[in-house]
């Protein structure tokens, strides 16, 4: 490899929402990576850095042909610059999407479980969320959609936004394009608006890549809000930049209000130059890390199948981040995870949090160098055979 992802690197002290935790203690928690970015992101920090003049600045054409043209080269996808805004993050951009496109009392879907802080956006802005559950099949370990609890919810008169996940977090689901296809007619029919976030979209590890929302035929999209960003792809979550792309001039521009009104929609000093380099020069880093996760993902449904079988990796084709059924062993991960924890140092994301059928579950983050994946694998062995 010419990346190095095997060094671990000691992040305690280093401001670390993640790793503000004691020591011997093992987070494989927030959806982060334990990896450096790629040295031609960080060039061109260090070089905006050191001109020493930070003004107000504004997304430029340059930043915008870049995301265009990553889209087209990962993902064979067309985005007209012209569909493009920046924003200053994915969550902010829903959470004032929700805001700005809805009503007070107002119900948001969401297919569980799902990315926890979507409840947060939706809640905060005194909205309601209405939940679809996603059928998970034992036998196969796979997730679909009930679509006539799907369309009942969609159908109900005070639902008006549509959270989706494309590709799907916690369970890694890579939407195919028939269902993204099903999902966004079923939402025309009923005049729900779709904010698509599509932030692993380019975490994709094994089997067909992921359909972007806007990219399918304008039939489908002239409801749809879609939300990319460099942060999971590059570890570039402080940066605060993403893009959002909607193909519809009118919703556009009613993004484009939400947005200005709540204030997220200016870049700070680093995000133009480091979204550039990233989509400019940071293919060939992203796709031996894809190489190397995979490699940790394989590793993880080896050691399971050998020495902890009553654990099921339900992980599907997209994210860093391993969803695992413990529903032989309990159906109360919080209580798990704290135990886990308590006598081990292991701290994992108790399935709970992301409703549905997620307290049979727990979430594992793999974006570490494979020293510590095996540190935490053979703690959490300890923590089931100890008796």
């Amino acid at each position: 490899m010419t990346y190095d992802f095997d060094t671990v690197i000691d992040r305690r002290e280093s401001n670390s929402e993640k790793w503000d935790v004691k020591v011997g203690e093992l987070p494989l928690t927030t959806a982060d990576m334990d990896f450096k970015t790629a040295p031609e992101i960080l060039s061109a920090m260090q070089e905006k850095i050191s001109f020493g003049v930070f003004g107000y600045e504004y997304p430029t054409e340059a930043y915008f042909k870049s995301v265009q043209d990553w889209q087209k080269a990962e993902h064979h996808a067309f985005a007209s610059t012209d569909w493009m805004i920046f924003t200053t993050g994915v969550i902010p951009a829903i959470t004032a999407s929700v805001n700005f496109l809805s009503q007070a009392g107002d119900k948001v879907l969401v297919m569980e479980p799902v990315y926890n802080i979507f409840y947060n956006s939706i809640i905060n802005s005194g909205r309601q969320v209405l939940a679809s559950q996603l059928v998970y099949d034992q036998a196969s370990l796979k997730y679909s959609v009930d679509w006539a609890d799907f369309e009942r919810k969609l159908a109900d008169p005070l639902t008006s936004l549509l959270l989706l996940c494309n590709p799907h977090n916690p369970t890694g689901h890579v939407w195919s394009k028939e269902e993204l296809e099903k999902i966004l007619l079923l939402a025309q029919k009923y005049s729900v608006t779709v904010i698509s976030d599509e932030i692993h979209g380019d975490l994709v590890l094994s089997g067909p890549d992921y359909v972007p929302a806007f990219s399918l035929d304008e039939k489908f999209t002239s409801n749809v809000i879609s939300l990319v960003s460099p942060s999971k792809t590059f570890n570039l979550a402080a940066l605060h930049a993403a893009t959002a792309i909607v193909p519809n001039p009118a919703l556009r521009a009613r993004f484009n209000r939400a947005v200005n009104k709540y204030e997220v929609a200016e870049p700070n000093l680093l995000a133009v130059p480091a979204t550039i380099a990233a989509y400019e020069k940071g293919g060939p880093w992203l796709h031996e890390l894809k190489a190397y996760l995979l490699e940790n993902r394989n590793y993880l449904a080896a050691f399971l199948a050998e020495n902890l079988p009553q654990i099921k990796l339900a992980s599907e084709g997209a994210t860093y981040l391993a969803w695992l059924d413990l529903s032989s062993i309990t159906n109360d991960s919080a209580e798990f995870a704290r135990q886990l924890r308590e006598k081990t140092g292991l701290i994992v994301n108790p399935g709970s949090v992301y409703g549905g059928n997620g307290s049979s579950f727990i979430r594992l983050n793999l974006a570490y160098p494979r020293v510590q994946i095996k540190d935490a694998l053979q703690r959490l062995q300890d923590f089931l055979t100890e008796e």
